[in-house]
């Protein structure tokens, strides 16, 4: 079998899992917030101008990781990268060309909830800046969903929010069923020979490869730039109602796996300079990710527990 005519060195085995956990990351990664998004009717949380120019760093990085030559993994794990993006650009897109519907063809926003409505859309307070724009969509999306949920079981299973212990916990196991997906997932492929070790001889250098590395260098440049107006736009409405906490959770694991398996199959100068765009691309949105984590803390603790809203 293939993996018995290359040796295995724990280094070796450490990069296929831990790039295999960063492939299921990014699998699973868009998940959260497209039922985060299909919960709340409406995808204003998101920042377009965040998804198009992590879009356009993700098709640079797939033509950079082909010229480059780079292992199939990371140009596999690129391939998926655009076609999630897609995903996500579409239901946005969708949504917001949906809120520019003729009012007769939606409920109005001033509509007075059901008193049997729960709380999900009401659970930011109105006084927050961008919180009443959010509230308020929420609140048209959960009335339409009422009136069909018989219909639409899904909506049923999506409408559940969870706050404090029970997020984090659900966070926690879900963490750790990627580590758990990914590890026998690279498991079977090693036993069944569809994995080895790749060899760490250079390619001679050549002009697709230089133009490999400055795509890479590009698509980094996107990387680091495309949260920023994310970044932006949460400080801004001194909120993040409406983001999943676990997509950005995800990311952050997707990026620490994808360059630690990247470091573990080889240190060596030439091969890290060939891999340094991926690395600065992976390694560095982490700082950036940190922030929105700050921010999650920083205006939870700003916006009352869903059980004080009356």
């Amino acid at each position: 079998m293939a993996h018995e005519s290359i040796p295995l060195t724990a280094r070796e085995a450490a990069s296929g899992i831990l790039g295999s956990v960063s492939m299921t990351c990014w699998i699973f990664l868009l998940v959260p917030q497209l039922i985060e998004n299909y919960r709340n009717g409406n995808a204003e949380a998101i920042s377009l101008l965040f998804v198009f120019v992590w879009f356009v760093g993700d098709v640079a990085n797939l033509a950079g990781s082909l010229m480059a030559g780079l292992v199939p993994v990371i140009v596999a794990i690129a391939i998926y990268f655009c076609i999630a993006d897609g995903v996500l650009i579409s239901q946005c897109l969708y949504y917001k060309a949906r809120a520019r519907e003729p009012a007769h063809r939606r409920r109005s926003s001033t509509e007075t909830p059901d008193p049997t409505t729960p709380l999900l859309g009401r659970r930011f307070s109105d006084s927050l800046p961008g919180s009443r724009r959010r509230s308020s969509a929420s609140q048209r999306a959960y009335q339409t969903r009422r009136d069909s949920e018989v219909e639409d079981p899904l909506a049923k299973i999506v409408e559940e929010n969870d706050f404090g212990r029970k997020a984090w916990l659900k966070n926690f196991v879900s963490i750790a069923g990627i580590f758990l997906v990914g590890t026998m997932g690279w498991t079977m492929a090693w036993q069944t020979g569809m994995w080895e070790p790749a060899p760490l001889e250079n390619n001679d250098p050549s002009d697709e490869a230089t133009g490999g590395l400055v795509l890479g260098y590009f698509s980094a440049l996107c990387y680091l730039g495309a949260r920023l107006p994310q970044i932006y736009k949460n400080y801004s409405e001194k909120s993040c109602e409406g983001l999943s906490l676990l997509f950005f959770i995800l990311s952050l694991l997707g990026n620490v796996t994808y360059g630690a398996g990247i470091l573990c199959h080889s240190t060596e100068k030439d091969y890290f300079l060939t891999n340094l765009p991926w690395l600065i691309g992976s390694l560095g949105t982490m700082f950036e990710d940190v922030i929105i984590f700050a921010q999650f803390r920083i205006y939870a603790a700003q916006e009352p527990h869903p059980s004080a809203v009356l």
